[in-house]
Protein backbone atom coordinates (compact mmCIF):
# COMPACT_ATOMS: atom_id res chain seq x y z
CA UNK A 1 0.00 0.00 0.00
CA UNK A 2 1.73 3.21 -1.31
CA UNK A 3 2.13 5.88 1.90
CA UNK A 4 -0.09 9.02 0.02
CA UNK A 5 1.97 11.55 2.60
CA UNK A 6 5.42 10.20 1.49
CA UNK A 7 4.56 10.16 -2.37
CA UNK A 8 3.15 13.87 -1.75
CA UNK A 9 6.40 15.48 0.18
CA UNK A 10 8.40 13.33 -3.28
CA UNK A 11 5.90 15.40 -5.41
CA UNK A 12 6.19 18.97 -3.45
CA UNK A 13 10.46 18.58 -3.53
CA UNK A 14 10.01 18.01 -7.38
CA UNK A 15 11.08 20.81 -9.74
CA UNK A 16 7.67 22.60 -10.26
CA UNK A 17 5.64 22.14 -13.63
CA UNK A 18 2.13 23.49 -14.46
CA UNK A 19 1.24 19.12 -13.79
CA UNK A 20 2.48 19.60 -9.86
CA UNK A 21 0.60 23.18 -9.51
CA UNK A 22 -2.76 21.13 -11.14
CA UNK A 23 -2.22 18.67 -8.42
CA UNK A 24 -1.69 20.71 -5.66
CA UNK A 25 -5.43 20.75 -4.09
CA UNK A 26 -5.20 17.19 -3.75
CA UNK A 27 -1.68 16.70 -2.31
CA UNK A 28 -2.84 19.74 -0.13
CA UNK A 29 -5.77 17.48 0.92
CA UNK A 30 -3.48 14.50 1.64
CA UNK A 31 -1.01 16.24 3.97
CA UNK A 32 -3.75 17.89 5.92
CA UNK A 33 -5.46 14.68 6.89
CA UNK A 34 -2.40 12.96 8.10
CA UNK A 35 -2.69 12.42 11.62
CA UNK A 36 0.81 11.47 11.70
CA UNK A 37 1.63 15.34 11.75
CA UNK A 38 0.76 17.59 14.05
CA UNK A 39 -1.76 20.03 13.66
CA UNK A 40 1.06 22.75 13.77
CA UNK A 41 3.13 20.40 11.14
CA UNK A 42 0.02 20.32 9.30
CA UNK A 43 -0.90 24.22 9.01
CA UNK A 44 2.84 24.67 8.61
CA UNK A 45 2.50 22.89 5.00
CA UNK A 46 -0.33 25.08 3.96
CA UNK A 47 1.85 27.83 2.80
CA UNK A 48 4.13 25.87 0.42
CA UNK A 49 1.06 24.01 -0.66
CA UNK A 50 -0.77 27.21 -1.67
CA UNK A 51 2.84 28.85 -2.89
CA UNK A 52 3.08 25.98 -5.25
CA UNK A 53 -0.45 25.66 -6.39
CA UNK A 54 -0.82 29.96 -7.29
CA UNK A 55 2.55 31.19 -7.72
CA UNK A 56 3.37 32.19 -11.21
CA UNK A 57 5.61 29.38 -12.44
CA UNK A 58 8.49 30.43 -13.70
CA UNK A 59 8.96 32.78 -9.82
CA UNK A 60 8.85 28.88 -8.43
CA UNK A 61 11.22 27.25 -11.36
CA UNK A 62 13.43 30.00 -10.17
CA UNK A 63 13.24 29.65 -6.33
CA UNK A 64 13.90 26.09 -6.74
CA UNK A 65 16.86 26.36 -8.64
CA UNK A 66 18.34 29.37 -6.65
CA UNK A 67 17.66 26.85 -3.16
CA UNK A 68 18.50 23.56 -4.36
CA UNK A 69 20.70 23.81 -7.43
CA UNK A 70 22.82 26.25 -6.44
CA UNK A 71 23.44 25.59 -2.66
CA UNK A 72 25.01 22.52 -2.01
CA UNK A 73 23.93 22.74 1.91
CA UNK A 74 20.78 22.52 0.99
CA UNK A 75 21.32 19.91 -1.76
CA UNK A 76 18.23 17.17 -2.12
CA UNK A 77 21.00 14.96 -3.16
CA UNK A 78 21.51 13.14 0.26
CA UNK A 79 24.68 11.61 -0.29
CA UNK A 80 25.85 15.03 -0.69
CA UNK A 81 26.05 15.73 3.24
CA UNK A 82 27.17 12.14 3.60
CA UNK A 83 29.71 11.74 2.19
CA UNK A 84 30.43 15.14 -0.17
CA UNK A 85 32.44 14.78 -3.18
CA UNK A 86 34.59 11.65 -1.74
CA UNK A 87 34.88 8.27 -3.50
CA UNK A 88 32.60 6.82 -0.94
CA UNK A 89 29.71 8.39 -2.64
CA UNK A 90 30.19 6.70 -6.38
CA UNK A 91 29.77 3.18 -3.96
CA UNK A 92 26.82 4.18 -2.12
CA UNK A 93 25.09 5.42 -5.00
CA UNK A 94 25.52 2.24 -6.81
CA UNK A 95 24.79 -0.10 -4.23
CA UNK A 96 21.07 2.30 -3.88
CA UNK A 97 20.82 1.59 -7.39
CA UNK A 98 21.09 -1.61 -7.21
CA UNK A 99 18.47 -1.55 -4.00
CA UNK A 100 15.84 0.01 -6.13
CA UNK A 101 16.23 -2.53 -9.14
CA UNK A 102 15.89 -5.34 -6.38
CA UNK A 103 12.63 -3.64 -5.26
CA UNK A 104 11.03 -3.28 -8.80
CA UNK A 105 11.74 0.47 -8.51
CA UNK A 106 12.49 2.39 -11.65
CA UNK A 107 12.39 5.88 -10.92
CA UNK A 108 11.12 7.87 -13.68
CA UNK A 109 13.89 10.98 -13.30
CA UNK A 110 16.74 12.35 -14.51
CA UNK A 111 17.65 13.31 -11.05
CA UNK A 112 20.81 10.73 -9.37
CA UNK A 113 19.56 7.79 -6.89
CA UNK A 114 20.07 9.47 -3.56
CA UNK A 115 17.82 12.63 -4.70
CA UNK A 116 15.21 12.97 -1.90
CA UNK A 117 12.32 13.43 -4.12
CA UNK A 118 13.11 9.89 -5.73
CA UNK A 119 14.28 8.01 -2.76
CA UNK A 120 10.45 9.33 -0.94
CA UNK A 121 8.93 8.10 -4.00
CA UNK A 122 10.42 4.74 -3.29
CA UNK A 123 10.12 5.07 0.52
CA UNK A 124 6.47 5.42 -0.40
CA UNK A 125 6.16 1.99 -1.62
CA UNK A 126 8.02 -0.21 0.95
CA UNK A 127 6.67 -1.20 4.34
CA UNK A 128 6.22 1.43 7.28
CA UNK A 129 8.57 0.33 9.44
CA UNK A 130 11.10 0.07 6.57
CA UNK A 131 10.61 3.65 5.70
CA UNK A 132 10.58 4.71 8.73
CA UNK A 133 13.91 3.50 9.37
CA UNK A 134 15.06 5.32 6.68
CA UNK A 135 13.87 8.53 7.66
CA UNK A 136 15.11 7.67 11.10
CA UNK A 137 18.97 7.50 9.77
CA UNK A 138 18.51 10.88 7.59
CA UNK A 139 16.56 12.89 10.46
CA UNK A 140 19.48 15.42 11.40
CA UNK A 141 19.99 15.99 7.77
CA UNK A 142 16.05 16.83 7.45
CA UNK A 143 16.46 19.33 10.94
CA UNK A 144 19.83 21.20 9.39
CA UNK A 145 17.99 21.96 6.35
CA UNK A 146 14.51 22.78 7.58
CA UNK A 147 16.48 25.18 10.06
CA UNK A 148 18.55 26.85 7.00
CA UNK A 149 15.61 27.22 4.71
CA UNK A 150 13.90 28.97 7.68
CA UNK A 151 16.51 31.30 7.89
CA UNK A 152 15.96 32.01 3.95
CA UNK A 153 12.40 32.20 4.95
CA UNK A 154 11.60 29.34 2.36
CA UNK A 155 8.23 27.70 3.25
CA UNK A 156 10.06 24.40 1.54
CA UNK A 157 11.28 24.79 5.43
CA UNK A 158 7.97 22.66 6.56
CA UNK A 159 8.43 19.98 4.49
CA UNK A 160 11.92 18.72 6.13
CA UNK A 161 10.21 19.51 9.59
CA UNK A 162 6.76 17.24 8.39
CA UNK A 163 9.96 14.49 7.43
CA UNK A 164 11.47 15.06 10.67
CA UNK A 165 8.11 14.21 12.09
CA UNK A 166 7.67 11.16 10.15
CA UNK A 167 10.79 9.81 11.42
CA UNK A 168 9.52 10.20 15.22
CA UNK A 169 13.52 10.10 15.34
CA UNK A 170 15.05 12.48 18.21
CA UNK A 171 17.92 13.88 16.61
CA UNK A 172 22.13 14.74 18.15
CA UNK A 173 22.10 18.30 18.76
CA UNK A 174 25.59 18.41 18.80
CA UNK A 175 26.02 17.11 15.03
CA UNK A 176 23.13 19.20 14.27
CA UNK A 177 24.62 22.43 15.64
CA UNK A 178 28.30 21.18 14.52
CA UNK A 179 26.42 21.04 10.57
CA UNK A 180 24.64 24.65 10.85
CA UNK A 181 27.87 26.23 12.49
CA UNK A 182 29.80 25.59 8.95
CA UNK A 183 29.66 28.36 6.79
CA UNK A 184 26.75 28.09 3.66
CA UNK A 185 27.67 28.59 0.18
CA UNK A 186 26.39 31.60 -1.58
CA UNK A 187 23.72 31.08 -4.21
CA UNK A 188 24.02 33.91 -5.81
CA UNK A 189 27.82 33.86 -6.68
CA UNK A 190 27.90 32.60 -9.96
CA UNK A 191 31.58 32.89 -10.38
CA UNK A 192 32.20 31.12 -7.83
CA UNK A 193 29.67 28.39 -8.55
CA UNK A 194 31.07 27.84 -11.88
CA UNK A 195 34.87 27.68 -11.02
CA UNK A 196 33.32 24.74 -8.38
CA UNK A 197 32.02 22.69 -11.32
CA UNK A 198 34.85 23.04 -13.00
CA UNK A 199 37.19 21.70 -10.40
CA UNK A 200 34.84 19.46 -8.91
CA UNK A 201 34.88 15.91 -9.50
CA UNK A 202 32.62 13.41 -8.59
CA UNK A 203 33.46 9.65 -9.00
CA UNK A 204 30.42 7.32 -9.46
CA UNK A 205 32.23 4.01 -10.35
CA UNK A 206 31.95 1.24 -7.80
CA UNK A 207 33.59 0.35 -5.02
CA UNK A 208 34.99 -3.20 -5.35
CA UNK A 209 35.01 -3.67 -1.48
CA UNK A 210 31.56 -2.26 -1.44
CA UNK A 211 28.58 -5.11 -1.14
CA UNK A 212 24.72 -4.20 -1.74
CA UNK A 213 23.60 -2.94 1.55
CA UNK A 214 19.54 -2.17 2.55
CA UNK A 215 18.74 1.82 1.93
CA UNK A 216 19.23 2.31 5.46
CA UNK A 217 22.57 0.82 5.62
CA UNK A 218 24.00 3.16 3.52
CA UNK A 219 22.20 6.22 5.38
CA UNK A 220 22.78 4.99 8.29
CA UNK A 221 26.35 6.32 7.52
CA UNK A 222 24.60 9.90 7.80
CA UNK A 223 24.84 10.00 11.68
CA UNK A 224 28.79 10.51 11.04
CA UNK A 225 28.61 13.41 7.94
CA UNK A 226 31.35 15.01 6.26
CA UNK A 227 31.58 18.86 5.65
CA UNK A 228 29.64 19.62 2.92
CA UNK A 229 31.43 20.77 -0.44
CA UNK A 230 30.96 23.78 -2.39
CA UNK A 231 27.98 24.29 -4.58
CA UNK A 232 27.81 22.85 -8.32
CA UNK A 233 25.53 24.55 -10.10
CA UNK A 234 22.91 22.22 -11.45
CA UNK A 235 20.69 23.57 -14.95
CA UNK A 236 16.89 23.70 -14.31
CA UNK A 237 15.76 20.82 -15.95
Amino acid sequence: MTDRTLKALSLILSYPTKELQEAMPEIGGVLASDTRLTAAARRALRPIVTELGERDIYALEEAYVSLFDRSKSISLNLFEHVHGESRDRGGAMVSLVETYRDAGFDPISSELPDHLPVLLEYLAMQPAHESKEVLADAAHIFEVISTRLGRRESSYAAIFAALLQLSNQKTDKSVVAALLEQPEDDPDDLEALDQVWEESEVIFGPDPNAGCPQVRDMLANMDTPVNPAPAKPVAAQ
